[in-house]
Protein backbone atom coordinates (compact mmCIF):
# COMPACT_ATOMS: atom_id res chain seq x y z
CA UNK A 1 0.00 0.00 0.00
CA UNK A 2 1.48 3.60 -0.69
CA UNK A 3 1.08 6.13 1.76
CA UNK A 4 -1.22 8.95 1.68
CA UNK A 5 0.56 12.24 1.74
CA UNK A 6 -0.03 13.48 5.33
CA UNK A 7 -0.85 16.87 4.67
CA UNK A 8 -4.28 15.61 2.36
CA UNK A 9 -7.18 13.58 3.53
CA UNK A 10 -6.93 10.38 2.63
CA UNK A 11 -10.65 10.01 -0.16
CA UNK A 12 -11.52 6.68 2.32
CA UNK A 13 -12.14 8.79 5.75
CA UNK A 14 -15.08 10.16 5.99
CA UNK A 15 -17.60 11.38 8.83
CA UNK A 16 -18.87 8.21 10.72
CA UNK A 17 -22.39 8.34 10.63
CA UNK A 18 -25.00 6.05 12.83
CA UNK A 19 -25.47 3.04 10.12
CA UNK A 20 -21.56 2.59 11.21
CA UNK A 21 -22.04 1.83 14.65
CA UNK A 22 -22.98 -1.97 14.42
CA UNK A 23 -20.04 -2.97 12.00
CA UNK A 24 -17.64 -0.54 14.12
CA UNK A 25 -19.13 -2.46 17.54
CA UNK A 26 -18.51 -5.75 15.13
CA UNK A 27 -14.91 -4.34 14.54
CA UNK A 28 -13.89 -3.89 17.87
CA UNK A 29 -14.75 -7.06 18.96
CA UNK A 30 -13.46 -9.16 16.13
CA UNK A 31 -9.53 -7.51 17.38
CA UNK A 32 -10.17 -9.82 20.25
CA UNK A 33 -8.79 -6.91 22.86
CA UNK A 34 -11.65 -4.89 24.04
CA UNK A 35 -13.75 -6.46 26.88
CA UNK A 36 -17.51 -6.61 27.17
CA UNK A 37 -17.71 -3.38 28.79
CA UNK A 38 -15.53 -1.52 26.37
CA UNK A 39 -17.69 -2.88 23.89
CA UNK A 40 -21.10 -1.32 25.29
CA UNK A 41 -19.01 1.97 25.77
CA UNK A 42 -18.32 2.53 22.35
CA UNK A 43 -22.02 1.70 21.28
CA UNK A 44 -22.92 4.09 23.79
CA UNK A 45 -19.96 7.08 22.47
CA UNK A 46 -21.31 6.75 19.26
CA UNK A 47 -25.02 7.10 20.12
CA UNK A 48 -24.36 10.19 22.20
CA UNK A 49 -21.77 11.44 19.90
CA UNK A 50 -25.02 10.93 16.81
CA UNK A 51 -27.24 12.23 18.57
CA UNK A 52 -25.45 15.54 19.67
CA UNK A 53 -26.42 16.32 15.21
CA UNK A 54 -29.98 16.12 15.93
CA UNK A 55 -32.05 18.95 16.23
CA UNK A 56 -32.18 19.76 20.10
CA UNK A 57 -28.77 17.52 20.50
CA UNK A 58 -26.26 18.90 22.69
CA UNK A 59 -23.29 20.22 21.32
CA UNK A 60 -20.50 17.56 20.29
CA UNK A 61 -17.65 20.56 21.78
CA UNK A 62 -14.95 19.68 18.69
CA UNK A 63 -15.41 15.79 18.85
CA UNK A 64 -14.64 14.18 15.92
CA UNK A 65 -15.26 10.45 14.50
CA UNK A 66 -13.84 9.30 11.75
CA UNK A 67 -14.43 6.35 9.33
CA UNK A 68 -11.89 4.37 7.09
CA UNK A 69 -13.65 3.37 4.22
CA UNK A 70 -12.22 0.05 1.89
CA UNK A 71 -14.24 -1.26 -0.23
CA UNK A 72 -17.44 -0.03 0.33
CA UNK A 73 -17.23 -1.03 4.27
CA UNK A 74 -15.47 0.25 7.37
CA UNK A 75 -12.36 -1.10 7.97
CA UNK A 76 -11.57 1.28 10.75
CA UNK A 77 -12.46 4.06 13.01
CA UNK A 78 -11.03 7.02 15.16
CA UNK A 79 -12.69 9.28 17.85
CA UNK A 80 -10.98 12.06 19.00
CA UNK A 81 -11.77 15.50 20.31
CA UNK A 82 -10.71 18.19 22.17
CA UNK A 83 -9.59 17.90 25.81
CA UNK A 84 -11.75 20.09 28.43
CA UNK A 85 -9.82 22.68 30.72
CA UNK A 86 -6.95 22.43 28.53
CA UNK A 87 -4.74 24.72 26.40
CA UNK A 88 -4.92 22.85 22.67
CA UNK A 89 -4.89 19.63 24.10
CA UNK A 90 -6.43 17.08 22.13
CA UNK A 91 -7.16 13.36 23.24
CA UNK A 92 -7.31 10.17 20.63
CA UNK A 93 -10.02 7.82 22.57
CA UNK A 94 -10.39 5.72 20.22
CA UNK A 95 -8.14 4.08 17.32
CA UNK A 96 -9.39 0.56 15.73
CA UNK A 97 -8.71 -1.20 12.61
CA UNK A 98 -10.54 -4.49 11.31
CA UNK A 99 -8.06 -7.54 12.58
CA UNK A 100 -7.80 -8.50 8.44
CA UNK A 101 -6.30 -4.77 7.67
CA UNK A 102 -4.23 -4.81 11.09
CA UNK A 103 -0.43 -4.30 9.84
CA UNK A 104 -1.36 -2.59 6.77
CA UNK A 105 -0.84 0.68 6.94
CA UNK A 106 -4.55 1.37 8.00
CA UNK A 107 -4.10 2.78 11.21
CA UNK A 108 -1.17 4.90 10.46
CA UNK A 109 -3.66 6.70 8.10
CA UNK A 110 -5.95 7.02 10.82
CA UNK A 111 -3.87 8.47 12.99
CA UNK A 112 -2.25 10.57 10.70
CA UNK A 113 -5.63 12.01 9.97
CA UNK A 114 -6.11 12.59 13.26
CA UNK A 115 -3.18 14.27 13.57
CA UNK A 116 -3.61 16.64 11.08
CA UNK A 117 -7.36 17.69 11.96
CA UNK A 118 -6.43 18.41 15.67
CA UNK A 119 -3.37 20.35 14.30
CA UNK A 120 -5.68 22.50 11.90
CA UNK A 121 -8.21 22.74 15.31
CA UNK A 122 -5.07 24.72 16.62
CA UNK A 123 -3.94 21.72 18.83
CA UNK A 124 -0.63 21.68 20.22
CA UNK A 125 -0.90 18.27 21.74
CA UNK A 126 -1.91 14.66 21.41
CA UNK A 127 -2.45 12.26 23.96
CA UNK A 128 -3.47 8.26 23.60
CA UNK A 129 -4.37 6.09 26.61
CA UNK A 130 -3.69 2.67 26.39
CA UNK A 131 -3.45 -0.60 28.41
CA UNK A 132 -0.14 -2.04 29.91
CA UNK A 133 -1.27 -5.45 29.07
CA UNK A 134 0.40 -8.09 27.03
CA UNK A 135 -2.05 -7.43 24.01
CA UNK A 136 -1.74 -4.01 23.50
CA UNK A 137 1.99 -4.35 23.45
CA UNK A 138 1.76 -4.13 19.42
CA UNK A 139 -0.25 -0.77 20.19
CA UNK A 140 2.31 0.41 22.16
CA UNK A 141 4.85 0.20 19.38
CA UNK A 142 2.82 1.36 16.96
CA UNK A 143 2.51 4.61 19.07
CA UNK A 144 6.15 4.75 19.55
CA UNK A 145 6.51 3.80 15.91
CA UNK A 146 4.77 7.27 15.08
CA UNK A 147 6.48 9.15 16.96
CA UNK A 148 4.75 9.33 20.46
CA UNK A 149 6.19 9.59 23.26
CA UNK A 150 5.44 7.39 26.71
CA UNK A 151 5.15 9.69 28.95
CA UNK A 152 3.28 8.28 31.68
CA UNK A 153 2.31 5.04 33.30
CA UNK A 154 -0.87 4.59 36.22
CA UNK A 155 -0.14 1.00 38.12
CA UNK A 156 -3.44 -1.07 38.09
CA UNK A 157 -5.67 1.60 36.79
CA UNK A 158 -8.21 -0.32 34.45
CA UNK A 159 -7.96 -3.14 36.66
CA UNK A 160 -5.51 -4.55 39.50
CA UNK A 161 -2.37 -5.53 36.43
CA UNK A 162 -3.81 -3.66 33.94
CA UNK A 163 -2.12 -0.21 34.04
CA UNK A 164 -2.45 2.46 31.99
CA UNK A 165 0.09 4.33 29.58
CA UNK A 166 0.07 7.50 28.47
CA UNK A 167 1.45 8.57 25.01
CA UNK A 168 1.79 12.32 23.90
CA UNK A 169 2.80 13.67 20.95
CA UNK A 170 3.30 17.42 20.24
CA UNK A 171 1.63 18.84 17.30
CA UNK A 172 2.47 22.01 16.81
CA UNK A 173 6.34 23.82 17.20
Amino acid sequence: MTPHPPDRPDPGIRPTVAADTDELVAIAAGTGVFKPLELVTLRELLGEYHAADEPGGDEPGGHAAVTLERDGRPAGFAYFAPTAMTDRTWHLYWIIVRKAGQAKGLGSLLLGHVEVAARAAGGRLLLIETSGTDPYEPTRRFYLKHGYDREATVRDFYADGDDQILFRKRLLP
